[in-house]
């Protein structure tokens, strides 16, 4: 039974900052490439970072420098820190796992950025 769990989104200003977590559970955390992808209203999902197994990580242009994702394989997780949030940011956050022919998706966490 795999699960990942997000949480840490809400509400924030506009140069804010939120730290958002996924926790899994049911895989061996610590061999896969995990990530970050959001989906906006009436927009496509979109990537916003991975970190494989070997910590080779990866940025979306538009989260570069602002962003950090990081993981703890002791407690199979993977965060994304979110700094200077701007309202383009806003969308649902959605936490990925992939090895392989295996990949796994969260439930997402809402992310709004707003005056």
């Amino acid at each position: 039974q795999v699960q990942l769990v997000e949480s840490g989104g809400g509400l924030v200003q506009p140069g804010g900052s939120l730290r958002l977590s996924c926790a899994a559970s049911g895989i061996s955390a610590s061999i896969y490439t995990l990530g970050w992808y959001r989906q906006a209203p009436g927009k496509q999902r979109e990537l916003v970072g991975t970190i494989t197994s070997r910590n080779i990580i990866t940025y979306a242009d538009s989260v570069k420098g602002r962003f950090t994702i990081a993981r703890d394989n002791a407690k199979s997780t993977v965060y994304l820190q979110m700094n200077s949030l701007k309202p383009e940011d806003t969308a649902v956050y959605y936490c990925y796992a992939y090895r392989g022919i295996s990949g796994y998706w969260g439930q997402g966490t809402q992310v709004t950025v707003s005056s």
